[in-house]
């Protein structure tokens, strides 16, 4: 049976300029065994709240079943069910499922690109380079879905090849939906993945330098603040002119040293193996 239970929790310290911050206002909690559905409350079926703090592992929702008709059905998901499907069509590479899940006007800031994709196009080139570099092994587990007021999603996730989690993978994605018409799709999008370095408590010195710096020259922070974006993109002109000129030959050196090295090692071993077959025949 699937059950899905909806109830209010108190919002926590959490912030978020652009998405509401009642997001974890509601959790949607899932438990696949037979395809029918029904909403309960939550004091009726008994369930203790501290196995709410537990991670857990929820199966794809039956509801959402790849032949099923997006511009037809749509409006019958819930938000959660929507970003539920997202990931279900990245990890099928449905790309043409997922295109239909994307406003014309949609955003995806993902934090580890400087500038967020703007408009439908920019989005799904995007999502096409991801399904693409994903392979066929690499999926996305979605761990929690927490849905909150105004169509308001977030969902906790890592990869995972062949079903194993890959180290140093693990998200969390924050949606924004809207209405066209009778039917649901995402209209935003803001992507947080885990650093792969770990820098521990450097990040307090940082922190505190940067802060000492902000109060002793106040007018240079407020300018910087306001256009962040400017900082990075004239470091990046000056790489490019003056860095990368000479780094650039050093690094395709560096490569195809490599590279060679690589094919020798290769055809010693093939070398290897065709004279031990020989000699142990």
């Amino acid at each position: 049976m699937d059950v899905l239970v909806k109830f209010p929790i108190r919002a926590s310290s959490f912030h978020c300029p652009v998405i509401n911050s009642d997001i974890t206002k509601k959790l949607a909690l899932r438990f696949s065994s037979t395809p029918s559905k029904r909403i309960c409350n939550l004091q009726s079926i008994g369930f203790n709240r501290n196995v709410l703090k537990k991670p857990w592992d929820r199966k794809r929702i039956s509801a959402i079943a790849p032949n099923r008709d997006p511009k037809s059905e749509q409006n019958s998901f819930s938000p959660a069910e929507i970003v539920d499907h997202f990931y279900t069509c990245i990890n099928d590479k449905e790309l043409r499922k997922l295109d239909e899940c994307i406003s014309q006007d949609a955003c995806f800031d993902d934090y580890t690109f400087i500038k967020p994709f703007q408009g439908k196009k920019e989005v799904m080139h995007f999502l096409q380079q991801l399904t693409d570099s994903m392979g066929q092994n690499v999926k996305f587990r979605t761990r929690k879905i927490l849905e909150g007021d105004d169509l308001t999603v977030a969902a906790n996730w890592h990869l995972e090849w062949k079903k194993e989690q890959i180290p140093l993978t693990r998200g969390c994605s924050f949606f924004k939906l809207s209405k066209e018409g009778e039917i649901m799709i995402i209209s935003r999008a803001e992507v947080l993945i885990e650093s792969p370095v770990k820098p521990g408590s450097i990040v307090l010195t940082v922190l505190k330098t940067v802060t000492s710096l902000f109060d002793a020259f106040p007018n240079a922070a407020e300018w910087f603040l306001r256009k962040p974006h400017a900082i990075l993109t004239w470091i990046l002109k000056i790489y490019s002119i003056f860095i990368e000129p000479m780094v650039k030959p050093l690094l395709d050196g560096y490569i195809k040293l490599w590279g060679f090295t690589v094919r020798l090692l290769i055809d010693a071993f093939k070398l290897l193996a065709f004279i031990s077959k020989i000699l142990f025949k």
